[in-house]
């Protein structure tokens, strides 16, 4: 399984992803799930990807080598035409290894996010889809998250806003989000890579590698935690109907 996000704001993207990854039924690995495409002062690319490790690995692979020389990402003029090259790219994979994964009952897996920006435009997310097609994150909705999603979305969709929230409270949310993953499903689990980029950068500065035992990470996890607890602590009491008479009816 899988945990990975991208949060959208005002002033730039926080980008999150887990490293547990499952390569068959006895191979239970670490596999970095975070990808970077850069060209400092012009581009800033970052690819998040979930599903079949092998599918996920082909389409880096195609996509670094055709960057690396010049084409796909990096001559993309905007990053919706980023999100159609990654399109591109998964269908391509797509069309050399679906018929034999179908063939021995194996589905086509692969979800990819795109975060990032172009020149001056403002900088933006993207779901790419099995079928390679792209969906955009919007001001009303400035988050998107492939794998496991669940238990750490009510977190992103109570607390994110896209004229709001500063890129340090980003991380903030998405490390938590990531914590009450890991906390809830055991196949999600670190290292936990977090990225953010500041609107206009055009490059890559703040980087960093969550491990097991990093003791922020585990601060965070701590303080998140009793945090609940005085919140719940803090609730009203709650209020209780007086139970009926017998034969009567409340009142």
């Amino acid at each position: 399984m899988t945990c990975c996000l991208g949060i959208v704001t005002r002033y730039g993207l926080a980008m999150a992803s887990d490293s547990r990854t499952n390569a068959g039924f006895d191979q239970v690995n670490i596999c970095r799930k975070m990808h970077t495409f850069v060209t400092p002062g012009e581009r800033v690319f970052v690819v998040l990807t979930s599903g079949s490790l092998s599918l996920t690995q082909s389409v880096v692979t195609l996509l670094r080598r055709d960057f690396d020389q010049g084409r796909g990402l990096a001559v993309a003029p905007s990053l919706y035409d980023a999100a159609r090259v990654l399109g591109e790219q998964v269908r391509r994979v797509s069309d050399l290894d679906r018929d034999a994964l179908v063939k021995d009952e194996f589905r086509f897996n692969i979800n990819l996010l795109l975060g990032g920006q172009v020149g001056r435009e403002p900088p933006n997310l993207y779901l790419i889809y099995p079928q390679g097609n792209p969906l955009a994150a919007t001001e009303d909705s400035p988050y998107l998250q492939i794998g496991e999603s669940k238990y750490g979305r009510p977190i992103l969709d109570r607390g994110v806003r896209y004229e709001r929230t500063t890129l340090e409270e980003a991380a903030k949310y998405a490390l938590i989000s990531m914590d009450s993953t890991m906390r809830s499903n055991v196949t999600v689990g670190p290292p936990i890579d977090l990225l953010l980029y500041r609107a206009d950068e055009l490059r890559v500065t703040r980087h960093r590698r969550f491990y097991a035992k990093d003791p922020d990470l585990r601060e965070i996890h701590q303080n998140w935690e009793q945090a609940l607890r005085r919140a719940v602590f803090d609730l009203p009491a709650i209020r209780f109907d007086a139970p009926a008479e017998e034969g009567g009816e409340a009142s």
